[in-house]
């Protein structure tokens, strides 16, 4: 194969390369916001009442 035959075949290539890229479909998704509902048992809110009695103490003009 000549150089110039090279040089075709690789702008051929070239070629088709963009004209597929250029045909890419565009997907569009739309995203709904999602709610989330947690119901705290009575542990785990002690626990945080805990943590935040410790803080409070620990920096009191925190507040």
């Amino acid at each position: 194969m000549s150089k110039r035959q090279l040089t075709g075949a690789f702008l051929g290539v070239a070629a088709l390369t963009a004209a597929l890229g250029a045909c890419a479909p565009t997907v569009r998704v739309q995203v709904d916001p999602i709610t989330i509902y947690a119901k705290l048992d009575a542990d785990v809110r002690v626990r945080l009442d805990e943590d935040v009695k410790a803080l409070i103490q620990q920096n009191p003009n925190l507040f």
